[in-house]
């Protein structure tokens, strides 16, 4: 990459992430009386709905607050104080709060803004998806860095074990993606690759020799998502049958772009802890087939979700039991995603310059100009990203996944770029 463009790049990225992005969440989201963060707002961020807390998002805007805390780049020595501090209030909330019955090895779902737990409407189960826990471990590891804490390791190391136990004897749920237990997803041995690395980061630091285990545990973990769920053809797609098996029907038949782009830089970050670079021209090419078989040639942009041949997800014989599943694949294949197109800048940019590849290149460019034409906020009082949008591009008042507005995966993008450019000077 040329300097003169590198440096382009980098002012860019840098008045996104600290004039449009963050002041928003620095205005917004801390709760200054009970600790933890607020972030139930309307999509286009002009309305608080909620003060619950929801421990994934918890967590998530504890390792964002813990990052930014380490980036000497672009902020003062009293922004990063600042951020620590934030971080700080999260941690503290959590541990005191998230934690099912005292029990440091699994966390609740959800939470008030007091944070005490609450049942999700519908269920009788406080601890309903392994994904809150994978979110708080990644926050405790980032946080036991970021300040030096030893009480967060010391937290992070056993749930960490608890989370891959669970995932090893298929004791988890998943709200709020509910699947049926004959399937494997794709979002969970993701996961597995993603807490590795959180692990093995702050291992590496607290517990060298616990680090030897968890770098055995990460590579295991990369080479069994590409074993079981990509082809010959570099298509990964999103369900299979546990043991492995193609499943049919639009559970088996679909690709989820956006997880896609986002697995293929874990793999990269995952590599570089194993210091192997045996994974990266396969990851670019499962993410360049990702790109061809997700672009909307009709409106631009990445769909949410595509057939694994590309377009609208083909419907067939389904499993009644997946019906939840199936609407909302139907019902949103074709939305565009604030965290979709995210994810896809810097895997495309990673790759881009790591495989040299000029489509790769090319497709940056391309997802580029279509993210800052369409995610940013017309309103200047907020500026944080639209993050939901329907197929022409048009905002859309709804929610994924959580009702919450996250930005997480802008966040902590804009930081990877960052750190990446700067790497390249």
């Amino acid at each position: 990459m040329e300097k003169q463009y590198r440096e382009l790049l980098i002012g860019f990225y840098e008045n996104e992430l600290t004039n449009n992005i963050l002041p928003f969440w620095l205005e917004n989201c801390e709760d200054k009386e009970n600790g933890g963060y607020f972030n139930c707002f309307t999509n286009d961020g002009s309305e608080l709905v909620s003060r619950d807390k929801y421990t994934w998002s918890q967590g998530r805007f504890l390792w964002l607050f813990s990052r930014l805390a380490m980036m000497e780049r672009p902020f003062t020595k009293s922004q990063r104080a600042r951020f620590l501090e934030l971080a700080r209030s999260g941690k503290e909330f959590l541990v005191k709060h998230c934690f099912l019955e005292g029990s440091p090895r699994r966390c609740v779902f959800l939470m008030d803004e007091k944070g005490t737990p609450k049942y999700a409407e519908g269920f009788d189960v406080l601890d309903m998806s392994i994904y809150a826990d994978g979110f708080v471990l990644a926050g405790l590891c980032r946080y036991a860095l970021a300040a030096g804490d030893r009480e967060s390791w010391d937290l992070a190391k056993p749930l960490y074990e608890s989370i891959m136990e669970r995932y090893e004897t298929f004791n988890y749920r998943t709200l709020p993606y509910p699947i049926s237990p004959e399937y494997e997803m794709h979002g969970f041995y993701m996961s597995r690759v993603l807490h590795s690395c959180d692990i093995t980061v702050a291992a590496q630091v607290f517990d060298p020799e616990y680090a030897k285990i968890s770098r055995d545990r990460l590579k295991h973990s990369v080479d069994l998502l590409l074993e079981m769920f990509v082809d010959d053809q570099d298509v990964l797609r999103e369900v299979v049958f546990r043991g492995g098996g193609r499943v049919p029907g639009i559970f088996g038949n679909h690709c989820n772009p956006g997880h896609i782009c986002e697995e293929m830089w874990f793999i990269q970050h995952a590599a570089e802890l194993l210091g192997s670079s045996s994974y990266t021209q396969r990851c670019g090419r499962i993410l360049k087939k990702a790109l061809s078989l997700g672009w909307d040639s009709k409106c631009g942009g990445l769909l949410h979700f595509c057939s694994s041949e590309g377009g609208e997800p083909v419907a067939g014989t389904e499993d009644p039991e997946q019906e939840t599943v199936y609407q909302q694949l139907m019902a949103g294949w074709g939305d565009k995603l604030w965290w979709v197109h995210s994810e896809a800048l810097y895997a495309t940019l990673l790759f881009g310059e790591r495989t040299d590849d000029q489509e790769l290149r090319q497709w940056y460019d391309r997802i580029f100009e279509y993210t800052f034409r369409v995610f940013p906020n017309p309103d200047r009082e907020v500026r944080e990203w639209v993050q939901i949008m329907d197929r022409q591009g048009n905002p859309q008042n709804k929610v994924v996944a959580l009702p919450v507005k996250d930005p997480f995966h802008i966040t902590r993008n804009l930081i990877y770029i960052l750190q990446f450019l700067y790497t390249l000077g």
